[in-house]
Order: C-alpha cells, then sequence, then structure tokens
C-alpha cells in the first residue's frame, strides 16, 4: 500500500470515529436545567417572612412614603404635612432658594447631563471649580467628584487596595467602605466602636503581614450619631504606617463651631488624613460624593477608578448646587450654631423623658433606641399618625436588640416642633409597652429568621 492510500485510509477512520463520537455526545446530552426563581433567594424569603410577621400583628410598612414635595422640618405625606425627622437636610439648604437657582443655571448652560463619562467628553468646567472648592476647605492639594456616595468608597477602596493589603475599619463603618473592603481582596478587620486600644491591638498583630494598611473611620456615625476620636486614631496610623481614611459624609455641615468639618471638631490639621471622603446629599443638598487628598491620589482615582471611569460624570446643576451650597455654609455659619442647639435640646429632652439615646453628641443625628425591630416599627407608624415622622432602624440593618428610630436635625426646625417630637415619641413608646407591643410569638419567629 503506497502512502497515499495509508493516508487516505487514515483520514476516512478519523471522520468514522468523529462521527461516533459526536453521536455518543449528542445522546448523552444534559438536560436542561433552569435557573433558580428569585423567590426561592434566602434574602427574598426573609424579606417575606418579615413582612408576613408584620401583617400578623396589623404593622403598616415604614418604609417608602412619598414626600410630596421638598422635605426639611416638614414635609407632605398622604396630601398630610407632618414634622420631619427623616431628612438629612441639615443646614436646610435643599430649601434654600440659591442652590436651587444655581442648577437651574447649569441646565440651561449645560443641559441635564454630561452625556458621558468625564475622560470621554463628560468634563464640564464646572466639575473643576466644585473640586478646587472641595480641596480648598479640606486644605489637600485635590479633589474628585463622584455620582454617587456609596461609589465613592466602594471605587476608592477597591482601586488602592488588594490582596497584599490590610483594611481596618470601626465596627460601626458604613455598608460603602464594607462593599469597598471586599471588592479588593484585603484583609480587613474591624475594632470595637471608637475604641482606640481595640484598634491598636488590631494594627499589632496583623500590620507588619501586609504591604500597605488603610484605616477607616467615619467622622459622624449615622446609626449612633457619636463621633471618631480622630487626633489619637492619627497618632497610630503615624505609628504604624497606615493610611488614614474618614468618611465625613455626615460630618461636613455638622461638626465644628463653623460646621467645616471633623477636623474642625477634633482640632486637627486636615492634612494629617490621608483621604477625606464626603457626599453631596447630607449638607450640601445633592447628590453624589467626593475623595479629598493629595495629587497623586486623586490622579490615580482619575485614571483608574472604575466608578468614576466607567461611570457618566456627574450631572452639572448637581455640582453646581453643591458648590453654592458649600458657599453658603462657609458664609452662614450660623446655620451650624442652629442645627447644634437644636439637637441639643432634643437630647437633653429625651433623656429627661426616660428615652435610650445611646451614645449620641448633640450634632445632628440622635437615635432612639427600642430594642425590638418591630415595636420600633409599630412606633414609628403611631407617631406619624400624629404628625411626627421619625423612620426605624430594624433588624437585618442592625442586630434585633438594637433596633431604633432614627432623628436627623436640620437648623430649620423650631423648638416646639423639637418638644412635640420628644412628646410624641416618648406617650407613644409607652403605650406601645403598656399594651405589650410585639407579640411574644412574633418577636420568637423573628429571632429564629
Amino acid at each position: 500500500m503506497t502512502n497515499r492510500d495509508e493516508l487516505d485510509k487514515l483520514v476516512v477512520t478519523g471522520r468514522a470515529s468523529a462521527r461516533r463520537r459526536g453521536a455518543r455526545q449528542r445522546s448523552a446530552a444534559p438536560e436542561v436545567r433552569e435557573a433558580m426563581p428569585f423567590e426561592q433567594l434566602e434574602d427574598y424569603q426573609t424579606m417575606e417572612k418579615l413582612q408576613s410577621l408584620s401583617e400578623m400583628l396589623g404593622v403598616g410598612n415604614p418604609f417608602n412614603h412619598a414626600n410630596e414635595g421638598r422635605a426639611g422640618a416638614t414635609t407632605v405625606i398622604d396630601g398630610r404635612e407632618v414634622i420631619n425627622f427623616s431628612s438629612y437636610d441639615y443646614l436646610g439648604l435643599n430649601n434654600d432658594p440659591r442652590p436651587s437657582a444655581a442648577a437651574h443655571r447649569a441646565i440651561d448652560k449645560y443641559g441635564v447631563s454630561p452625556s458621558a463619562s468625564r475622560i470621554v467628553s463628560g468634563e464640564r468646567p464646572i466639575h473643576r471649580e466644585f473640586e478646587a472648592a472641595l480641596a480648598r476647605h479640606y486644605g489637600t492639594a485635590a479633589a474628585l467628584a463622584f455620582v454617587s456616595g456609596h461609589a465613592t468608597n466602594v471605587t476608592t477602596i477597591g482601586e488602592l487596595m488588594d490582596k497584599r493589603d490590610l483594611i481596618v475599619h470601626d465596627s460601626l463603618i458604613h455598608n460603602s467602605v464594607l462593599v469597598g473592603a471586599k471588592l479588593s481582596g484585603a484583609t480587613r478587620r474591624s475594632f470595637a466602636h471608637n475604641d482606640v486600644a481595640a484598634l491598636e491591638k488590631v494594627l499589632a498583630e496583623e500590620r507588619d503581614r501586609h504591604r500597605n494598611a488603610l484605616i477607616v473611620v467615619e467622622g459622624l456615625y449615622s446609626m449612633d450619631g457619636d463621633t471618631a476620636p480622630l487626633a489619637e486614631i492619627i497618632e497610630l496610623k503615624r505609628r504604624y504606617g497606615c493610611w488614614l481614611m474618614v468618611d465625613d459624609a455626615h460630618g461636613l455641615g455638622t461638626l465644628g463651631k463653623t460646621g467645616q468639618g471633623a477636623f474642625e471638631l477634633a482640632g486637627i490639621n486636615p492634612q494629617d488624613v490621608d483621604i477625606w471622603m464626603g457626599t453631596l446629599s447630607k449638607t450640601l443638598g445633592s447628590t453624589g460624593g467626593y475623595i479629598c487628598g493629595s495629587t497623586a491620589l486623586i490622579e490615580l482615582l482619575r485614571g483608574n477608578a472604575s466608578g468614576f471611569v466607567y461611570s457618566v460624570g456627574l450631572a452639572p446643576a448637581l455640582a453646581a448646587a453643591a458648590l453654592e451650597a458649600l458657599n453658603i455654609l462657609h458664609a452662614e455659619p450660623e446655620r451650624v450654631e442652629k442645627l447644634q442647639r437644636n439637637t441639643a435640646l432634643f437630647l437633653k429632652l429625651a433623656r429627661e423623658a426616660g428615652l435610650d439615646t445611646g451614645t449620641a453628641e448633640p450634632y445632628a443625628i440622635v437615635p432612639v433606641v427600642i430594642g425590638d425591630s418591630l415595636l420600633a416599627a409599630q412606633l414609628s407608624e403611631a407617631m406619624l399618625a400624629r404628625g411626627v415622622n421619625a423612620l426605624p432602624i430594624i433588624y437585618p440593618a442592625v442586630p434585633q436588640k438594637a433596633a431604633r428610630l432614627r432623628f436627623f436635625f436640620s437648623s430649620l426646625h423650631t423648638e416646639d416642633q423639637i418638644r412635640e417630637a420628644v412628646k410624641v415619641t416618648s406617650e407613644e413608646l409607652r403605650a406601645l409597652r403598656a399594651s405589650g407591643g410585639a407579640s411574644a410569638a412574633a418577636a420568637a419567629s423573628l429571632q429564629g429568621l
């Protein structure tokens, strides 16, 4: 047989073998597998159980009420004006006509949307003007604005840290920091809330095992209304060679004599903090987030941070409104004094009434700790019926025994409104507890979720 004959025979044999393999594979094809329905996801089922328990007790959903207009010291819900403690319009600037006018001028000039990411064609002069003002405020070399406060933390931490690094954060840190830390792949350790000794213990055990280390705290904690001991934390970050990131989302406009933020309250040089983070939706009456820091940090984020590079730019109107609000903060510190006076009055009256306000300080946020999640929801509903809007923070956002109502204060609140809020809270809580509040069976079911 010639070489050509042998080659032809191999080709024929190979083709036959391929046909047999194909037939076997077709006959052994796996059955079609259906994707799990979303209704079977564990988180969804937990929500359903919570809703069922609420319905069993006749408790309505305290969330997602439509505010029919501008929410400030008062708001309109279901056609009725109520005293409002659920919005963080700390200095009343969401209701001030000047930021709104600045936003209108920006829309007239730039349109509603930048229509692209900033690195493509979404850059506008108002972005750089606003960022320069933020950098001056914090005494940093540069700043960068993002479209979302939550995304600001996620994308910044995710960009800076990786699996070789260490992230150490307060146990009550915001969810956005936790998500960013998970995304980064870095080793994550928490320390007991505001416990400097606990922080040092973590650093002593972990710092030498990692390349870079980042400490993350908040200026004003949004669930408890207390502040971080920044001067002591700065000493530790220097000793152990760490970066320090301060989430000042709730601190800007509320902390310090003139509302400059956490650095003014602590009496520190803001340049001793490596990364200042904040949001536009609290004091500045807009929407978005920002990072302030060194030129190298900001340029790194500008060129690499996914939440900036691959996201549409901040709407020019939002940047313009926030810039105007920042200017008003600097020009009218009396708003800060009124805010702090309002918060201090509520704290005094609430504690005199026997309400548990935890570790709150007289700045802008005060929790009234109830304990039971269903009881907190019942209380919120009863208070709304009497014209006071304060929303519950319940399981699983906080542990079942740590549920609370959270009060946000504004410089626009009056003394009479604050006194009425304490009176209604105290009376309705006392009445619910006297009637048994949430049933024991429901409480036991909730514990089992």
